[in-house]
């Protein structure tokens, strides 16, 4: 039976009458099940299921970043007349390539299982859609993967470009629902008036800065006054760098109709040497030039005796650019550790920091055949406020997210297979004992990426408190007896710092652990604390929930708490000091 080739949510490129081919579960928007659940709908399955192609594919989509990162750095030296090298490169474009080249992998082998299983009758391009374009920055490239628009038009660019299947345009007007409903900006906060009265003084002081200043620029550090602190032991003026956004640059078209490198016709390489010249934001092409006026007009130090960021080396841009600048120029860059997963589980965010840093300061862990590593604590160091159980404290869960659609290769679980993770939390709720079910809250993430997941906890237990996850983790934790950690993040860590009772549990199969990670996790394994199985966790946390604190204090988990604490979310004396000695080791008297 030939199906309708569906690429998207937005339901102007459906045909109810016909038989349709669903590319994933984006697709069928939990909201909009009234919709779809009766129409003849097949999905295709998720080519990453199988964790053992996620394996491989892995090792050729590194190797194919680094060929393309070279193709591409030669191109952009010769259209704009520089001759930077390809650490430039890579620290200014890399991230976003690295992003691209395995969002467009992910989209072509989807198409690719759907034409090789079904027989395919055509499928519709929505045009006229304003999200369908290219990105001016890395940070607009970010927020652009997370629309329905966008995502069907790089479906509907592979479908055009690379496949015989009957491609029918359709002209929509912009509508409501065609977007996510969520925005990744922040609501805006009122600062305090102390960091308002640093954030004016800082722009006086900043005409203090000597040519020879380090660059300190968001550092993970727990706070600002921990931040002008380092600033200040490093013996200069204290001041708070500002995240700059980059000036937006129109498209020009007659810009974009080359390509990078050969490659055998029809391949997945041949496609994504063509479409990264449509896909690269112009931020690196007809904006370079404004970018490079832009960070030339910054007061930040000319010769800077070392960089350091956590956070501002992946998504910042005029930072990137200046960044790339003074370290091919021979500044050195120091990247801090800015959450979880790092040295636990493997990702293309923590290849390139490690790749692109001349040192690389930890939690806590460190890797014999990676000398950038340097464990000097965890540098966000929380302070949990007063502890308050009411009752004795509740059992806290909390949930992780995934995008509906991939925006990077890591070990998680990615896209679709999210919805098997909420099964699992579920399953987890159902074989608790009802006492510790009725004193559960579920922490929602403050953001849900297009899956509607407290609707869907609502519907399933409605008897579970429910917790919209715009306070703090910390805060939480002060309520806490005990703490359930569901993925590999940053919470566990942070509850582990804070001697808080902790459960983890997750499936290994799709959050894989590093082979540093994995005799740590054995050992707690052995005591309680961690699980790979929902139901085995479920009643270890039933069976201990009357003496949460007999259970924590027991010497055999104290022991495996403290091996592991060490290695991943160290406590420091004074964790500034530490960054500090570190960042006057880097930068070696310039």
């Amino acid at each position: 039976m030939e199906r309708l080739l569906v690429s998207t949510a937005i339901e102007e490129s459906w045909i109810d009458a016909e038989p349709m081919l669903f590319l994933g579960e984006w697709c069928r928007h939990p909201s909009r099940r009234c919709r779809w659940e009766d129409l003849d709908i097949e999905v295709v399955p998720y080519h990453w299921s199988n964790r053992a192609k996620v394996k491989g594919d892995r090792r050729y989509l590194d190797d194919l970043y680094e060929a393309l990162l070279g193709e591409l750095a030669d191109e952009l030296n010769e259209r704009h007349g520089v001759d930077h090298g390809i650490r430039y490169w890579r620290i200014l474009v890399g991230p976003w390539l690295g992003f691209v080249v395995q969002e467009l992998f992910d989209r072509w082998e989807t198409i690719s299982a759907a034409l090789s299983g079904f027989h395919v009758s055509g499928t519709i391009v929505l045009e006229g859609l304003p999200d369908a374009r290219t990105a001016y920055d890395m940070a607009d490239h970010l927020a652009l993967t997370n629309s329905w628009e966008w995502n069907h038009h790089l479906s509907s660019m592979i479908l055009q470009g690379f496949t015989n299947v009957d491609c029918l345009p359709k002209v929509v007007a912009d509508q409501p629902g065609f977007r996510l409903p969520w925005d990744l900006v922040e609501p805006t906060v009122p600062m305090s008036l102390a960091h308002r009265l640093v954030a004016a003084g800082s722009g006086l002081l900043s005409r203090c800065t000597r040519s020879t200043d380090a660059l300190v620029i968001n550092s993970g550090l727990r706070s600002l006054r921990d931040e002008l602190t380092l600033q200040r032991r490093l013996g200069q003026v204290p001041c708070l760098r500002r995240v700059e956004q980059p000036v937006h640059v129109a498209v020009e078209s007659d810009h974009r109709d080359w390509s990078l490198g050969e490659a055998a016709p029809g391949s997945f390489d041949s496609c994504v040497r063509k479409m990264v010249p449509w896909l690269l934001p112009s931020a690196y092409l007809e904006g370079y030039r404004s970018l490079g006026a832009q960070i030339g007009q910054l007061r930040w130090p000319q010769r800077p005796s070392v960089v350091f960021t956590s956070a501002s080396h992946f998504y910042d841009d005029v930072f990137k650019a200046w960044c790339a600048e003074k370290v091919e120029a021979g500044a050195p860059l120091v990247i801090g550790q800015h959450g979880g997963h790092v040295g636990i589980g493997w990702s293309f965010v923590h290849d390139h920091q490690i790749e692109v840093a001349d040192r690389f300061l930890s939690w806590g862990w460190e890797a014999t055949t990676d000398p950038k590593v340097v464990p000097v604590g965890m540098l966000k160091d929380p302070v949990l406020p007063d502890r308050y159980l009411d009752g004795g404290g509740r059992a806290v869960l909390i949930l992780g997210n995934e995008t509906a659609q991939l925006t990077s290769l890591a070990s998680s679980a990615l896209s679709s297979q999210f919805n098997d993770y909420l099964e699992e939390q579920h399953t987890f709720v159902e074989e608790l004992a009802e006492e510790v079910r009725g004193a559960l809250t579920v922490r929602l993430s403050r953001h849900d990426i297009d899956w509607e997941v407290g609707e869907r906890w609502r519907s399933r237990h409605p008897e579970v408190a429910l917790d919209d996850g715009h306070r703090s983790v910390l805060d939480l934790l002060s309520e806490t007896r005990l703490f359930i950690t569901t993925n590999n993040g940053t919470t566990f860590l942070e509850s582990i710092y804070l001697d808080v009772p902790t459960v983890m549990f997750w499936d290994t199969e799709k959050w894989g652990l590093t082979n540093l990670a994995i005799p740590f996790f054995a050992e707690l394994r052995d005591v309680g604390v961690f699980f790979d199985d929902p139901i085995d966790a479920a009643r270890h946390v039933s069976e201990i929930w009357d003496d949460v604190g007999s259970w924590w204090e027991n010497p055999a988990v104290r022991e495996a708490v403290a091996s592991f604490s060490l290695q991943f979310c160290r406590r420091s004396p004074d964790v500034v000091d530490g960054v500090r000695s570190e960042l006057a080791s880097a930068s070696g008297g310039r």
